[in-house]
């Protein structure tokens, strides 16, 4: 009986890929315990039994003029990695997301004689057929997430295969805390409901964000009898937001996003997976990105998209507002969210549209899938 080689590198470069990166992991080894995980995650893919070669906290650039900034360590970075498939032997690599650095790295992979599976398609539907001609270069497997992806690729001759969301399953594994509960636990006004903002989980994209969104948010809660709640990313630390939030009332909790999504009455949010969540959540919100003027200049000129937010994407309709680079201040998000707070038909009518998303994102159990797919391909080699 031939030997299966079980050691795989997996990238993973920000928070949502940590997120299915460690449930992906968990997966395969239930498949096969002695499975060895090697590469760049978070504390999630850690957790999940993942030896860490770098931590995602080292490599969250946000744009274009940043990366460019960071050049010699991502070349430094991408050397070690090829050290590392030298020295474990690796055959298989799982790239997540993070399409700028894993598009780099797997032409290096490639190069090594490495199967690429490349799991939550990078945007080629945003940026246009330059990726695609890549990614069939270089990418030996496409697991994607979203039905449309597997088409387009189909199209392209791209071998694929469409698993559902990952965040379906995750929603509903979780254990949501009853609003009572949840209140007395971290110290929250009962009389109140809650102004979420999620500001993305980047300190960069966060000293771009936060501060136009505290502000609108202490407007939006004396008008509506209001209470601003800061969903924190775990790697990042909490002394950012009360060094940017100019002495604004707020509090700040950590790792209960799903909670908060649940219970706020309307969101801030950057543009980002985050969008996602909140629309399966059902929540009003307004979408907001900003980022460096050359990295937003660089971007319009490359991304082919009318909506930046997921939840309008997928729809296919503008459901909630966006807010991108000079439109994202203070003031234009006050009056987004003053609209949608002023307005119970169109709360209403947002929150019926959002319930839409679930039916679009496929079945429950796209870990399982992706991890059955790449097992396969390791008992086929």
């Amino acid at each position: 009986m031939k030997s299966i080689n079980k050691n795989i590198l997996f990238i993973a470069g920000e928070a949502s890929g940590d997120l299915h990166g460690s449930a992906l992991i968990i997966e395969l080894k239930k498949m096969d315990p002695s499975i060895n995980v090697f590469g760049i995650g978070g504390e999630k893919m850690r957790n999940s039994g993942m030896n860490l070669l770098y931590s995602i906290d080292k490599l969250a650039f946000l744009g274009f003029t940043e990366v460019i900034e960071h050049i010699p360590f991502i070349k430094k970075v991408q050397r070690e990695i090829i050290r590392l498939v030298k020295e474990k032997d690796i055959k298989n690599a799982v790239l997540i997301d993070y399409p700028g650095f894993n598009l780099s790295l797997a032409k290096k992979l490639k190069a090594s004689g490495l199967y690429i599976f490349y799991y939550i398609s990078p945007q080629i539907w945003a940026w246009g057929g330059g990726r695609i001609k890549k990614i069939k270069l270089l990418i030996n497997k496409m697991i994607v997430v979203f039905p449309f992806e597997e088409e387009l690729y189909r199209k392209n001759n791209v071998n694929v295969e469409f698993v559902g969301h990952p965040l379906l399953e995750r929603i509903n594994e979780y254990n949501l805390f009853p609003k009572d509960e949840f209140y007395n636990k971290f110290n929250l006004d009962l009389t109140k409901d809650i102004l979420l903002i999620l500001p993305g989980s980047r300190k960069n994209e966060i000293s771009y964000i936060f501060p136009s969104a505290i502000e609108a948010a202490a407007k939006l809660c004396s008008e509506f009898n209001l209470q601003t709640i800061v969903a924190c990313a775990d790697n990042i630390d909490i002394n950012i937001f009360n060094k940017l939030g100019r002495n604004r009332n707020f509090k700040i909790i950590k790792g209960f996003n799903y909670d908060l999504m649940n219970l706020a009455k309307i969101g801030i949010i950057k543009s980002g997976t985050s969008t996602l969540e909140a629309g399966l959540f059902s929540l009003p919100m307004v979408i907001i990105y900003k980022t460096s003027l050359l990295t937003y200049w660089i971007g319009k000129k490359l991304i082919q998209l009318d909506s930046i937010g997921m939840a309008n994407i997928i729809t296919g309709e503008k459901i909630v507002p966006e807010l991108i680079q000079e439109q994202a201040n203070s003031q234009n998000i006050y009056l987004e969210c003053q609209k949608i707070l002023s307005d119970n038909k169109l709360y209403s009518s947002i929150k019926s549209r959002l319930s839409l998303l679930k039916e679009k994102l496929g079945q429950l159990g796209a870990s399982r899938k992706a991890a059955q797919i790449i097992y396969r391909v390791l008992n086929e080699q």
